[in-house]
C-alpha cells in the first residue's frame, strides 16, 4: 500500500490551500489517516489525523479552526484544508495511514508515510 500527498505550493499569509492525500493498496475505511508537518530545523508536528471506521477527527491547537480534514471514503482520498495561513505554516506537509490506529493527542502513525509536500507561506 501506500499515500501520496499533493497540492503544496507557495502562498500569501491569510491565503487558502487545499492539500490531498491518495491512499491505496489497502482497506482505506480501516485506517486511521494522518497529516504531519516538519518545519526546518524543527521536530514533526502531527497536527490532524482522521478515523475512516469511526469519523472521529483531531486538530492540534496549531491549526484548530483554520485547518478541516475531511475524508471521501469513495475515492480513497483525505484532504487538508488549510485557511488564513501564516508564515508559521510553512512546512513540508505529510500524509500517513494506520490501521487500527488512534485518532488524538500525540497520534502515531507507522504503516504507511508520503514523501510529503511543500508549503510556503509568504508574509
Amino acid at each position: 500500500g501506500q499515500v501520496a500527498e499533493s497540492g503544496g505550493d507557495l502562498v500569501q499569509a491569510g491565503g487558502s490551500l487545499r492539500l490531498s492525500c491518495a491512499a491505496s493498496g489497502f482497506p482505506f475505511d480501516d485506517y486511521v489517516i494522518g497529516w504531519f508537518r516538519q518545519a526546518p530545523g524543527k521536530e514533526r508536528e502531527g497536527i490532524s489525523c482522521i478515523n475512516n471506521d469511526d469519523g472521529t477527527i483531531w486538530y492540534a491547537d496549531s491549526v484548530k479552526g483554520r485547518f478541516s480534514i475531511s475524508s471521501d471514503n469513495a475515492r480513497n482520498m483525505v484532504y487538508l484544508q488549510m485557511n488564513s495561513l501564516k508564515p508559521e505554516d510553512t512546512a513540508v506537509y505529510f500524509c500517513a495511514a494506520e490501521e487500527w490506529g488512534y485518532c488524538g493527542v500525540e497520534f502515531q502513525m507507522h504503516d504507511f508515510w508520503g514523501r510529503g509536500s511543500q508549503v510556503t507561506v509568504l508574509s
